[in-house]
């Protein structure tokens, strides 16, 4: 890096184990104003990601080691809550789903574009270091609480274990309780792709929350806590036809 250049966009740490798409990505990814550190497999992500803290992690599924999976699961077993963008060279539902499931916040297909990869790179840091300015540090909603200054969320005094983009649009839902939301408008505020997106990814994100946000009561205490002394009331809702909404059953 040059000492006397501006300071860069933001750091991020590129895994593939091609070399001719790790130079490629990361020779791109320099000259757009992006501090980059390179990995070839799952070992060496690990060990980089530790060293550098990055912003955020392109990271490519198909690894010789560990897969892109086994690499995101191991860092949030680790606290590391740092983004991540998939590359994965099948368009598999099961695949993106799967991303979704080890907190994963979204995915390129290859073949891509460079043009893409750069505007999925800062969408996911846009709304991955949303700062709490225009609201107050917590966000309340029912037994739900949203702390934007640590980064917690909490029902009923349990803390819940959320991804970056899972916080997000949990903020977003919270933000208009009561209040249907589209998954245009949640793709246009939560992961603000400028040229449309793909709905699916939200129904994935939305499955994932409610399971976390609306877990049994018998799921709770399995994890370690204290069970509510009733069972949790639902809060995420599917309004069909239209959208979702947070709000307390009628």
């Amino acid at each position: 890096m040059n000492a006397s250049g501006p300071a860069p966009e933001a750091r991020l740490v590129v895994v593939d184990d091609e070399p001719t798409i790790r130079e490629l990505l990361t020779t791109s990814l320099r000259f757009a104003g992006f501090e980059v550190h390179p990995a070839a497999d799952g070992a060496e992500a690990l060990r980089v990601v530790r060293e550098v803290d990055p912003d955020l992690v392109v990271l490519d599924v198909m690894l010789p080691d560990l897969d892109g999976f086994a690499v995101t699961r191991r860092m949030r077993e680790r606290g590391q809550q740092v983004p991540v963008l998939f590359l994965t060279a099948r368009d598999d539902t099961a695949d993106k789903v799967a991303g979704l499931t080890v907190g994963g916040d979204d995915y390129v297909t290859k073949p891509f574009s460079l043009e893409e990869v750069v505007a999925r790179i800062r969408a996911v840091l846009r709304r991955t270091q949303v700062g709490g300015d225009e609201q107050d540090a917590v966000l309340r909603y029912a037994d739900l609480e949203l702390d934007e200054d640590s980064h917690e969320v909490r029902r009923g005094g349990r803390t819940i274990d959320l991804s970056p983009t899972e916080f997000a649009l949990l903020r977003y839902l919270m933000v208009n309780a009561g209040r249907v939301l589209s998954k245009t408008q949640i793709l246009d505020h939560v992961w603000q792709y400028e040229w449309g997106g793909d709905g699916s990814i939200v129904e994935s994100y939305i499955s994932y929350l409610r399971r976390k946000i609306d877990r049994p009561v018998s799921d709770a205490a399995e994890q370690g806590g204290t069970a509510p002394h009733e069972p949790l009331v639902p809060l995420i809702h599917t309004k069909r036809g239209v959208g979702y909404v947070l709000r307390t059953p009628r």
